[in-house]
């Protein structure tokens, strides 16, 4: 069965991705399900922009979200303070064009990053406060009608799906 793919973030498969050079593996039986139904669809929307692993910590400035990097209102900033708002793009970018070209209907994003959050992200003060809002990535693929799901509403996503 291949219908609705869902795109998923590396690091919720345990790949070492993350900005810390480590995986943050999401264990629940929905994911060894979809893996074997052919389902998933992975990307890290971050390495596929051009970062590398490690890298520094990056959030969204000022309080802003996804949509207004993507409307240019906004820049993504290290915390050595690169801007790396053109590698964001470029990853999300690559992310909607590879969800589109696998027929993703739906996304599966690790919460809280500047690329994937999607239930909250950071403020730019680097110093742990959220917000809600999305993360680069997350914003586009929802402008381009693709369903975006935190790693937090994983069950909501399954019982979605497994309606007949």
């Amino acid at each position: 069965m291949t219908d609705n793919k869902i795109l998923i973030s590396a690091c919720l498969l345990g790949h070492a991705v993350r900005y810390d050079g480590k995986g943050k593996p999401l264990l629940h039986p929905a994911i060894d399900r979809w893996r074997e139904e052919g389902r998933l669809v992975t990307i890290c929307p971050e390495l596929a922009g051009g970062m590398s692993v490690p890298r520094p910590p990056a959030e969204i400035e000022n309080g802003m979200t996804g949509a207004d990097v993507l409307a240019g209102r906004a820049r993504v900033v290290e915390i050595t303070g690169g801007d790396v708002t053109a590698q964001f793009m470029a990853g999300a970018r690559q992310a909607l064009d590879f969800a589109q070209a696998h027929g993703c209907t739906h996304a599966l994003l690790i919460d809280g990053s500047p690329s994937c959050g999607s239930g909250f992200i950071y403020d730019g003060s680097f110093e742990g406060r959220k917000h809600a809002g999305n993360g680069v990535t997350a914003a586009l693929l929802e402008d381009a009608g693709i369903r975006v799901f935190s790693d937090r509403r994983i069950d909501d996503l399954d019982a979605l799906i497994s309606r007949p």
